[in-house]
């Protein structure tokens, strides 16, 4: 049994951050050199002219988050004369010293301070302090930026009481070029997600990348226009996330977001506008959840992105609009996104036409569900109910194990695992990818089409299947692939499925998981039941739960492909009370 092994103790070099940042800007100039700006070249130009400890002293700003840093906080044993290196780069402009011109990053500024220094500076600006202590330090910030003076503030901070550094000049400092690294960055990774941590856990050994030929990977990004549309949709939605922390009033949030979508929503790159609809959902959830009810609407209307139809029905019969509603679920019904749009459209129908009829109408996951066998366990598994179902076939002899999710989608990831990370796809763009870009695209089919039903043919002959199988299990164990879940069972477990089930019955399951992967790798059976004659998907419902509609879906899929596939009812077993007496 193979298992996950705690990786080995690996040093990094002292300046192992440099070569990692190096490595980007060579790689971003090599890929993206077409599309960098007048600013961007520059930059790139002048960072080659620093002196290494120059290069690092500013790599590790860069590197953390915020833009200002108190300069007595700076001690990186592998940078000899911190201070001659931090004057050096404030003359060379990668630095620049705390000035008046900051005044709009005030609280900013204030926030690299703790509470105690804080009051301290307050007190030093001969403002009363009685009682701050007890206040946040939030509290206390948003305060001493209403009451105190800019210019005073500036001064005090470079007071020697806040600056243990003698030998230079400043107690605090920001970081320059900040949007050109920034852009940098997101060039390499594609997205505003992307760490330079993720070098350190790869060469850690804590996140093993599949490895591609680098001269075979493309550009994420073909056009200036697609990196600014895509940017400015991720600053956007940032910016939203902001005003939802800090409690901006939700029509101010409201207004400025359809004021953007109006302004830079409409003639988005192709590639940015699936960020702009994730974005759009984001803002009518948030409306519709503080009962903002007609916002909300208008702003699920810019997209179709699932689940933006399904919230409009529901908010339009919150209104008391069911004909709009209607009318909308019978659009949904004729080419639903999913099993989620489908079900919901068909229950919404059925419901309203219960009405008409005053009858009472079920959910069709509520009819399956009731409609479903059932057996009665101990109470002793109320917290372990798909244990407790597990141990109820092994007290008949039979082998039963948890399979969920992950069994489907590591046959998918390890049947087409060099067809999933082909470069041929042009969806491979660094080194650091966990998947291709598209794997959760409509496009990821259709790209692989041929090669996906070529390679089911292969199913027919089981040996050569486990084979094949086998050898990627083996020879891609512990490779980051987000469809597979490395564990030593894994294989064999594989191995029986395969042997249950026809060639035919796993090509169609695998075919209709990759037409829709995004949707299609969720919803399957929780356990998988077998002996040596039958076998059985089994979806276990404690009495509290309910069935989803993509479970449902996996349901009526294998009953159409006759996979022997169910939903268990469990109840619990009531205790024998003459025990007690």
């Amino acid at each position: 049994m193979l298992a996950k092994m705690a990786p080995e103790r690996i040093e990094l070099p002292p300046k192992y951050y440099l070569e990692y940042f190096q490595y980007l800007l060579t790689f971003v100039q090599k890929k993206y050199q077409h599309i960098l700006n007048e600013s961007e070249q520059q930059f790139l130009s002048q960072f080659d002219a620093l002196t290494e400890d120059e290069q690092c002293l500013y790599i590790r700003f860069v590197n953390r988050t915020g833009s200002f840093f108190r300069v007595e906080k700076l001690k990186y044993a592998e940078i000899e004369n911190i201070p001659a290196v931090l004057n050096s780069l404030i003359i060379k402009n990668f630095v620049e010293p705390l000035g008046i011109k900051h005044l709009q990053y005030a609280y900013e500024v204030l926030d690299i301070f703790n509470k105690t220094e804080l009051i301290f500076l307050a007190k030093m600006l001969n403002l009363p302090t009685k009682g701050k202590s007890s206040l946040k330090k939030e509290e206390v910030l948003d305060w001493l930026l209403e009451v105190g003076d800019w210019e005073e503030i500036l001064f005090l901070l470079d007071e020697k009481d806040f600056s243990k550094i003698h030998a230079i000049e400043h107690s605090v400092v920001k970081v320059c070029f900040e949007e050109e690294v920034q852009l940098l960055k997101f060039l390499f990774f594609g997205t505003r997600h992307g760490d330079m941590s993720e070098f350190v856990t790869r060469d850690l050994g804590y996140q093993n990348y599949e490895k591609y030929d680098e001269d075979k990977m493309v550009a994420y990004f073909q056009t200036r226009q697609e990196v600014e549309d895509k940017l400015k949709v991720s600053l956007a939605r940032e910016d939203f996330y902001v005003m939802q922390e800090t409690k901006v009033d939700y029509l101010e949030i409201y207004n400025w977001f359809m004021d953007w979508a109006e302004t830079h929503g409409k003639e988005l790159s192709e590639i940015a506008i699936p960020t702009f609809e994730r974005f759009t959902l984001k803002v009518g959830a948030y409306l519709e959840k503080i009962k903002a009810l007609d916002e909300a609407l208008i702003v699920f209307r810019l997209t179709e992105q699932s689940p933006s139809r399904e919230r409009q029905v529901r908010i339009l019969d919150k209104l008391k609009n069911k004909e709009e509603a209607k009318a909308l679920c019978e659009v949904i019904l004729a080419e639903p996104q999913n099993a989620d749009e489908h079900f919901f459209a068909e229950d919404y129908l059925n419901r309203l036409e219960a009405q008409l009829q005053k009858k009472k109408s079920k959910k069709a996951i509520t009819q399956h569900l009731h409609g479903s066998e059932s057996i009665t366990i101990d109470l002793v598994w109320k917290r372990q109910v798909e244990m407790g179902v597990i141990d109820y076939y092994e007290r008949q002899y039979k082998k039963a194990t948890f399979t969920e999710n992950h069994l489907w989608r590591s046959i998918f990831g390890l049947l087409f695992w060099d067809i999933i990370f082909d470069t041929e796809t042009l969806s491979i763009h660094h080194p650091l990818q966990r998947s291709p870009s598209d794997l959760f695209k409509p496009t990821f089919f259709e790209k692989r089409k041929e090669k996906i039903e070529q390679r089911l043919q292969m199913l027919e002959d089981i040996d050569a299947t486990a084979i094949y199988v086998y050898n990627i299990f083996f020879e891609k164990y512990g490779i980051t692939n987000p469809l597979v879940d490395w564990y030593g069972g894994l294989f064999p477990l594989i191995q029986t499925v395969l042997e249950k089930l026809s060639s035919e019955q796993v090509s169609a399951i695998m075919l209709e998981m990759a037409r829709n992967l995004r949707e299609n790798i969720r919803g399957f059976p929780d356990l998988f039941m077998w002996d040596d004659g039958e076998y059985c998907f089994i979806e276990v419902k404690s009495p509290t739960d309910s069935l989803s509609n993509q479970q449902l879906y996996w349901q009526r899929f294998f009953e159409k492909i006759n996979v022997h596939s169910k939903v268990l009812r469990v109840a619990w077993e009531k205790p024998n009370l003459d025990e007690f007496l």
